[in-house]
């Protein structure tokens, strides 16, 4: 519970209103009065229902599909705060949006993710929480502090609830080489062995398993990222896991983004759980009897008491409390 005098208030733009109310729960803490709508020109209209001066402002919000309307909502609430007078403004971003394009892969590409971190500063910004990243070096575009959560040990927990810690017929799968850092953090945590699928990709959204490097045969394996978007580069794993004699095959992932075909494919592929967090809020038609939901809302509550206090959140980067 937060017990000193400083203030401190938690608000939500519209695009996951029930992980704030989850967070500002834990905190035991009323989500803030505010309102978000539109003009009739399309534009946000950003209505703050009560005094921020002085006080510790939290705003939870994250930066996926719409994502341009999100992230317009945020940098707006954030200039509201800051022309109110509040003492210090955290966005609290669970997913941050336009993070795959983190550096230039070709000539004239764009870095959208520095873009959108010079956005957040320059609306007045204090300090951003996020968690899981697409690409780690993405916290060094801030010039304000950055508290970046991970979400491997509470997806690690729900793993080792289910009997899969030093368990011998349990393995890791990186489902492409960019992953190979994140899927050894969790079999660390597992006590379990690593496969990697070595894929190409010929074009963007559109991958092709190449080979599967590791013993997956009579396995339970579990393939896990950061991000699922249109799940291509997921299916495809499980698909060529199966091929190679997997028993069991499941899925995990901290932000489920699941636009296009995403559904469709992980219906009908060999995944038999797909295992998320609710750092973005699914709506009634993306759901699916194989998703298996997980809050992230005590890291991120525990996090911001944290920096309210004004004490060390380096202790949640790696899920130790």
């Amino acid at each position: 519970m937060i017990t000193h005098g400083k203030g401190i208030k938690i608000f939500a733009g519209n695009s996951n209103i029930k992980l704030a109310k989850e967070i500002a729960d834990l905190l035991y803490l009323q989500v803030g009065d505010s309102k978000i709508g539109r003009f009739s020109d399309g534009e946000i209209s950003v209505n703050i229902n009560e005094t921020v001066r002085g006080t510790d402002a939290f705003i939870i919000q994250s930066t996926n599909a719409p994502v341009n309307d999100n992230l317009m909502e945020l940098l707006i609430m954030i200039d509201a705060f800051k022309r109110a007078s509040a003492g210090r403004i955290t966005a609290v971003i669970p997913y941050y949006g336009y993070a795959r394009q983190d550096r230039k892969a070709k000539a004239r590409d764009p870095i959208t993710a520095k873009l959108v971190a010079d956005l957040l500063t320059a609306a007045g910004a204090n300090r951003i929480l996020t968690m899981d990243l697409h690409a780690p070096q993405i916290q060094g575009y801030f010039n304000i502090p950055l508290d970046h959560m991970m979400g491997g040990p509470i997806i690690a927990k729900y793993f080792i609830s289910k009997g899969y810690r030093e368990n011998n017929d349990v393995v890791v799968v990186s489902p492409d080489l960019g992953s190979v850092t994140r899927a050894r953090k969790f079999a660390d945590m597992l006590h379990a062995p690593i496969a990697i699928i070595d894929k190409r990709r010929p074009k963007a959204n559109v991958s092709e398993i190449m080979n599967v490097i590791g013993e997956v045969k009579g396995k339970v394996a579990i393939l896990i990222d950061d991000v699922i978007d249109t799940a291509g580069t997921i299916t495809n794993a499980a698909n060529a896991l199966a091929n190679m004699g997997a028993s069991e095959i499941y899925a995990a992932c901290t932000h489920a983004v699941l636009s296009g075909p995403a559904l469709e494919r992980i219906n009908d592929c060999a995944i038999q759980e797909l295992v998320m967090l609710n750092t973005i809020q699914l709506p009634e038609n993306k759901q699916s009897k194989k998703f298996k939901n997980l809050t992230a809302a005590p890291i991120f509550a525990e996090a911001i008491r944290r920096i309210y206090d004004d004490v060390s959140v380096s202790k949640l980067f790696e899920g130790r409390e």
